[in-house]
C-alpha cells in the first residue's frame, strides 16, 4: 500500500466541511422545508464517510514519524484514539444513508433518516475533539512539523525555530545569557541567514554583554542583509558594539555611512546629533 501520510492534512480538511454540511443538510431536510436537502445530504454524507476512510488510513501513515518524537506518543494516541471513533461513526451514519436510500419507498426509511442525522451529529463532535487533538500534536508538541518528509532542509528549519523560539521564552523569562547561547548555536549552524546572525549580535550584545563578539557575528563574510531593515539593525548593532569598545571614531564612521543609505532616519540623525553635541562639549574641555 502507498504512503498517503503526506495528504492528512489535505484529506481531513476535506472530511470536515463534507460532514459538516451534510448532516446540516440531513437536520434541514428532517424540516420538510427544502426538498433538496434530503438528496444533498445524503450525497455529502457518504462522500464525507469515503473522505474520513481517507483520513483515517494517511492518519496511519503519518503517526509513525511524529510517534518517535520524545513527548508525542500520549498525543498521538489519543489523537488516533478518537480519529478511530470518528471513523466508526462515519461509517455508521453512511451505512444509515444507504438503508434509507434502499428503503426509501418504505415506512423505514424515515426511521433510517432519523438515525442517520443523529448519528451523523455525534460523529461530527468527535470529528471536532479529533481536530482539536490534531492541532495541539502540531502546535504544541511540533508533531510532523519538519520531519515527515525526512528532507535536511526540513529538520533544519525546526531546529532553527527551536533555538529561536526557545531563545525569546529565555529572554522573557530574564536567562539572557542562555537566550544568547542558543541564538549563537543558531548563528553558527545557519550562517547563510542573515537575520539569526542579526539576532544573534544583538543577544551578545544586550543580554551576553558581549561587544567583541557581536562584532565577530556581525562581521562574518556574507552577513551583510540585502533587507534594508536588517541593514539598519545590522548598522545600528555594529556602532553600539565599537561605542562599548571605547572605539567612538569607528562608530561615527559606521553611522555615516547609514546616513547615507537611511538620510530620513529621524532616530538616526537623533543619534548623530547627540554624537555631534558631545564632541563640541568634549572639544571645548
Amino acid at each position: 500500500m502507498p504512503d498517503i501520510g503526506f495528504y492528512h492534512p489535505i484529506v481531513i480538511h476535506f472530511a470536515i466541511g463534507l460532514l459538516a454540511v451534510g448532516v446540516l443538510f440531513r437536520w434541514g431536510a428532517l424540516t420538510g422545508r427544502a426538498d433538496f436537502a434530503g438528496p444533498a445530504a445524503a450525497c455529502l454524507i457518504l462522500l464525507a464517510t469515503m473522505a474520513i476512510l481517507v483520513a483515517a488510513w494517511s492518519g496511519e501513515d503519518a503517526h509513525e514519524a511524529v510517534e518517535a518524537v520524545p513527548g508525542t506518543a500520549a498525543a498521538v494516541r489519543a489523537h488516533q484514539e478518537w480519529g478511530e471513533r470518528t471513523r466508526n461513526l462515519a461509517v455508521v451514519a453512511g451505512a444509515l444513508e444507504l438503508l434509507a436510500l434502499a428503503l426509501r419507498r418504505r415506512p423505514g426509511a424515515r426511521r433510517m433518516v432519523f438515525a442517520s442525522a443523529a448519528v451523523g451529529l455525534v460523529a461530527l463532535l468527535a470529528m471536532l475533539q479529533t481536530g482539536k487533538l490534531g492541532g495541539e500534536l502540531v502546535y504544541a508538541h511540533a508533531g510532523g512539523v519538519g520531519i515527515r518528509s525526512g528532507e535536511p532542509e526540513d529538520v533544519a528549519r525546526l531546529l532553527l525555530a527551536g533555538l529561536y523560539e526557545q531563545a525569546e521564552v529565555d529572554e522573557k523569562a530574564g536567562r539572557g545569557g542562555d537566550a544568547a547561547t542558543l541564538l549563537e548555536i543558531a548563528a553558527k549552524r545557519f550562517p547563510a541567514d542573515n537575520a539569526v546572525q542579526v539576532r544573534a549580535a544583538e543577544a551578545l550584545l544586550e543580554d551576553r554583554k558581549d561587544p567583541a563578539g557581536a562584532l565577530e557575528v556581525l562581521g562574518r563574510p556574507g552577513s551583510t542583509p540585502d533587507e534594508p531593515s536588517l541593514r539598519f539593525r545590522r548598522g545600528w548593532l555594529s556602532a553600539d558594539a565599537l561605542d562599548a569598545l571605547g572605539r567612538q571614531p569607528e562608530a561615527r564612521a559606521v553611522l555615516e555611512r547609514m546616513r547615507a543609505e537611511f538620510p530620513e532616519n529621524t532616530r538616526l540623525r537623533s543619534r548623530l546629533a547627540r554624537a555631534d553635541a558631545g564632541a563640541v562639549t568634549t572639544n571645548r574641555r
